[in-house]
Formats: C-alpha cells, sequence, structure tokens
C-alpha cells in the first residue's frame, strides 16, 4: 500500500540572513566583552549633564521607525486602504526588527534592565512621559506581535482584526507624540523644549516609516528592481514616494523654524545652536536627508526610478539618524543650571562602546527582518 506524504517547503536562509546574522553575532560578543571589561567606564557620557548618549539616540531611533512603520501598515490594516496591502505585511516585518534592534541597545545601556521592565511601571510616577512611554511600548509591543502572528498564519491585510489593527495604530501613535514630550517638557533643556515636539516626532516617525519600506523593500528583491512585482514598484513610484516627500518636506520646514529661532534668540541655552549649525553632522541631516530625497521623490520622472528610490530612501534613513543625534546630544551640551563650573559647553563624542552597541543593534534588526521574509517567502512557495 502507497503512502502519501506531503512535502512542505523547507527554509531556506538568504546570503543576506547569514551575513547579518555573522555580523551580529560577531558584534554581541565584542559588545558583552566591552561591558564585561569596562563596565559602565565603556560609555563617555558624563554626570555633568550629557546623561543621554549615543546608544539612547540609537534606541529612539529605532523605535520611532518602528511606530511609523505601524503606522503606514495600520492604513491597509485599520482604514481599509487595499491599494497598500502589498506593502502591509513588510512594514510588520520591519516594524517587528526595527523594534528588537532598539530595545536590544536599550538594554545594554542600562546598568539592570530587567529591574527597569517592572519597576518603572510599578513606581507609579504618572506625572512622567517616561512612565507612559513605557506601559504604551509594552502594550504596542504585544499587539504587533499579535498583529505579525495573525499574518503569519495566513491571513490577509484585509483579514486582519480590525479592532487589533486599530489599537496598533492608536499605540503607535501615542508612543511618537509621548516620546516628543519627553523632550518638549523639559523646561530647564531650552534646546528641546516646546509644544509642537511630539507633532514633529510623528512626523518624523512616518517619514523613517516610509524610508525603510522603499529601502527594504529592493533589499528583500537582491537589489534587482526588476523582480519587484509591477503593483508593488507602482506604490513606491506613487502613493509611496509622494508621502515620503511630504514627509520630509514638513521635516525641512521644521528644522529651518528651529534653526532660525535658535540662532535668533539670546536665552540661556541656546547659543548652542551656533555651535549646531557649524558641524558637519547638522548639514548631512539637512541637505542629504533632507533637500536631495525631496527633489528625488517630489520630481515625478526621477521618483520612477527604482535606483533613485532606494538611494533616496537610505539617505532619508542616515539623515534622520543624524538629525536625531545632534537633536538629541546637542541639547544636553548646555548644562541645566549653568555656573562657573561649566564656562563652555560640554563635549561628548561615542566611545569605542557605544559604536559596538549601534552596529549590534543594526545587524540584529537585519537579521530579524532578513529571516522573516526568509521564512514569509518559504511559505508563500
Amino acid at each position: 500500500m502507497a503512502t502519501v506524504t506531503s512535502l512542505r517547503p523547507q527554509f531556506k536562509a538568504s546570503p543576506y540572513l547569514i551575513g547579518a546574522g555573522i555580523l551580529f553575532i560577531v558584534t554581541f560578543i565584542y559588545a558583552v566583552y566591552l561591558k564585561v571589561t569596562l563596565g559602565y567606564a565603556a560609555f563617555n557620557t558624563t554626570n555633568y549633564g550629557v546623561f543621554w548618549g549615543f546608544p539612547i539616540v540609537v534606541y529612539d531611533y529605532f523605535l520611532l521607525t518602528s511606530v511609523g512603520l505601524a503606522l503606514v501598515a495600520a492604513v491597509p490594516l485599520a482604514l481599509g486602504v487595499r491599494a497598500l496591502d502589498p506593502i502591509a505585511k513588510r512594514c510588520v516585518w520591519l516594524a517587528i526588527a526595527a523594534l528588537v534592534g532598539g530595545v536590544a541597545i536599550l538594554f545594554m545601556e542600562l546598568a539592570h534592565p530587567l529591574r527597569a521592565l517592572w519597576a518603572t511601571p510599578l513606581n507609579l510616577q504618572t506625572a512622567s512621559p517616561l512612565f507612559w512611554k513605557i506601559l504604551c511600548v509594552g502594550a504596542y509591543t504585544i499587539v504587533l506581535v499579535l498583529t505579525a502572528l495573525a499574518l503569519a498564519r495566513g491571513a490577509r491585510p484585509g483579514e486582519v482584526p480590525r479592532p487589533l489593527a486599530i489599537l496598533l495604530g492608536l499605540l503607535a501613535l501615542a508612543i511618537a507624540a509621548i516620546a516628543g514630550s519627553v523632550y518638549g517638557m523639559l523646561v530647564f533643556r531650552p534646546f528641546w523644549y516646546g509644544g509642537e515636539l511630539p507633532v514633529v516626532f510623528i512626523i518624523e516617525s512616518v517619514m523613517g516609516g516610509l524610508a525603510f519600506v522603499i529601502f527594504f523593500t529592493y533589499v528583500a528583491y537582491g537589489m534587482a528592481p526588476d523582480t519587484v512585482p509591477q503593483g508593488t514598484r507602482e506604490l513606491l513610484a506613487g502613493p509611496l514616494g509622494v508621502a515620503l516627500a511630504v514627509a520630509v518636506l514638513l521635516h525641512l520646514l521644521f528644522t529651518l523654524a528651529r534653526t532660525v529661532t535658535g540662532l535668533w534668540s539670546y536665552g540661556e541655552g541656546m547659543q548652542v545652536w551656533q555651535y549646531t549649525v557649524s558641524q558637519p553632522l547638522y548639514w548631512l541631516g539637512l541637505i542629504g536627508g533632507g533637500v536631495v530625497p525631496l527633489v528625488v521623490f517630489a520630481t515625478p520622472t526621477l521618483r520612477t526610478q527604482p535606483w533613485l528610490q532606494i538611494v533616496g530612501g537610505f539617505l532619508v534613513a542616515v539623515g534622520l539618524l543624524a538629525s536625531r543625534y545632534e537633536f538629541l546630544i546637542n541639547g544636553q551640551l548646555v548644562p541645566p543650571f549653568k555656573g562657573s563650573w561649566a564656562p563652555s559647553l560640554l563635549e561628548y563624542a561615542p566611545s569605542q562602546f557605544e559604536w559596538v552597541l549601534f552596529f549590534m543593534g543594526v545587524f540584529l534588526a537585519n537579521t530579524i527582518y532578513a529571516g522573516l521574509e526568509s521564512w514569509s517567502s518559504t511559505r508563500q512557495e
């Protein structure tokens, strides 16, 4: 009697997954070695005023990109815009990858990361935006995983439970707004203080999410534009590209408005703006991550060119990281309640360990995304 056996497609690790995985393991081992041997002295932060260093910059960058991707995914999942269905699953995969990469860096930065998981919410410091941010990030993680599981089980974007998708979008929106409030409510940090920051963080989150989905769509297809499905290519050259152009324009307007106000103001703490505009990083974020991508995605004839989309998306992602660094670090260079003990601006540069953490997070996020893409493509065979 003959028996019939069903053959399931075997998981195939792509070169992208293998390469990212190896680099993550190497950087993780080196990061653990540096932290064990150097302790907290591995960081270049000080007690004079620069309390948050490069790891916090990268954590914020990844977290905001993750919620931006979730907001993009919520358009087809929650609002029922079926035209964006082809990128919904990829947005969720990228959101998970960015979230894990960012949280991993934060955990390596904290002295007692596991304690923070329970101590922070149980402290009930409800007046602090950080309290609400951590609660929302926890809820967001759960909802994001549930959404991913629904898609992983074969549900189409239109079949994902709508209440779940709506909750995902609302939590993503809340995290971006609260993250802006963490800085905007600090009145003793004039460089940061302002009620517009929650709205700006939402705009920049969407901007990062759109840039990531455009760039990593091509990465998923081996940087071979001809292999990308026609419908997806039309999305990248049409609605997504236009939306990214609008987000970049709003980000540019915000940056220029802050710059003019900062240079004009004579208030204590605002003198850091003279230093800011003298740094290459500021111009990298403004020109490389703003003006150049805006020209690409706002010009119809350029926006339809795949390699310009790739370069433009990459420039936006790098420019946002540069802007996040300039925003977070420069905001701490004037110490609070400045006295004779700090007559000039403070100095900070990432240490070797902080750079290793950055690359560890990047490679971890890429490993997770590559694994999810490889697994998803295997399921479709």
